[in-house]
């Protein structure tokens, strides 16, 4: 197994304050990557080895613009694909989304965010002129849009880009303001975790804290303690006591070994294992962190 993804959370700062975020990214989200730390991730990055992309994200990476290009120049010199995630809300003309997007050709992937949780319409006016721009400067551009479990989103295409559609999760601020509605499935039958596969992981989160996450809110370690590169080369999901669980029975698992309350029924297996962990922070403070990834600020 090899970890071939680093997604950089450059900050959980967001202009928006989106139902269905993972990370609770907010105006009011603090925290924020130093380009020292960009730097000390690039070289641990290198001495691993497998590493083949470097994403920046956030909250919305643009809100720093001045260090997301320099760590997206950092990590083309040091050989690195790079992808960006932002929500658009900079290209606010053509002529300014141009502007924001020259000094970032060269890299690999600009995806917009584009869905009914950010906007009134998935089309919004940002995203056309982001699309047209990264265009025209030949910077390849995907469009993301997040819809519920179980639906198919409308064949729709933005300025010559098809929209690709992902299934909503319910965990993080999901959980709390999207989950009440779709809860229909009985908690016992959540036995595995459908979207992640903690022995072949491939890319992990990495914060503005130092945590690095293999699901968001469940990390492995803090950089800041460890080598990243020590870290992930040693990496045993079987030796967390949470993902250990997850793999052997689900969120199901957590709830019956830790005896966790519950309710009757939950909207995915997110969900469940999202309540599941809430109960076990205290007991779990340095796997199930930060408090940002749980609605309760950095602590």
């Amino acid at each position: 197994m090899k970890i071939t993804g680093l997604h950089l959370l450059l900050s959980y700062t967001c202009t928006s304050e989106c139902d269905h975020c993972f990370v609770w990214g907010s105006p009011e989200a603090p925290g924020v990557m130093s380009l020292s730390q960009i730097g000390e991730i690039l070289r641990e990055a290198a001495i691993y080895g497998a590493v083949d992309f470097i994403y920046l994200e956030g909250g919305e990476p643009f809100l720093f613009y001045p260090i997301m290009v320099k760590a997206a120049e950092e990590a083309k010199k040091v050989g690195f694909k790079v992808g960006i995630v932002t929500n658009a809300y900079w290209a606010t003309s053509q002529e300014n989304a141009e502007e924001w997007l020259r000094p970032l050709v060269g890299i690999d992937d600009l995806s917009a965010s584009a869905d009914l949780y950010h906007c009134d319409v998935i089309a919004a006016p940002e995203v056309q002129r982001a699309v047209r721009a990264a265009r025209k400067l030949s910077i390849p551009v995907n469009i993301l849009s997040a819809i519920p479990p179980g639906e198919k989103g409308e064949k729709l295409t933005i300025a010559g880009v098809e929209v690709g559609y992902c299934g909503l999760m319910y965990k993080g601020r999901a959980a709390v303001r999207l989950a009440v509605e779709r809860a229909k499935t009985h908690w016992e039958e959540f036995t595995t975790c459908p979207y992640e596969d903690f022995e072949r992981q491939e890319r992990v989160h990495i914060d503005p804290l130092g945590f690095v996450h293999v699901c968001q809110g469940i990390a492995i370690g803090n950089m800041n303690r460890q080598p990243l590169s020590e870290m992930l080369s040693r990496y045993q999901p079987r030796d967390n006591p949470i993902l250990r669980l997850l793999l052997e029975a689900g969120p199901v698992g957590l709830v019956k070994e830790f005896v966790v309350p519950h309710g009757e029924k939950y909207a995915d297996a997110c969900h469940l294992c999202y309540e599941a962990r809430l109960h076990l922070r205290g007991r779990f403070p340095h796997i199930l962190a930060p408090g940002q990834m749980y609605g309760a600020g950095l602590g």
